[in-house]
């Protein structure tokens, strides 16, 4: 299961969660319960470096990184 990570646009928390691809957009902020959108930090929850043996840098169906 992917890893995400989340701010809130109304109390500025962050926040990291994993879910299932499809439940994703239906994040809600831990503090205030408000709707989150999902930060991309160029990290792959699945342990592999983009560019490394383990990453293609082409994430359309890997979903780990969230940077493609």
């Amino acid at each position: 299961m992917p890893l995400y990570d989340y701010k809130c646009p109304k109390c500025g928390h962050r926040f990291e969660v994993l879910k299932t691809i499809s439940e994703r957009e239906n994040a809600v902020c831990e503090k205030c319960g408000s709707k989150v959108e999902r930060i991309y930090q160029g990290k792959c929850a699945f342990g592999a470096v983009k560019g490394s043996a383990g990453c293609s840098g082409h994430c359309a169906g890997c979903a780990g990184c969230g940077s493609h």
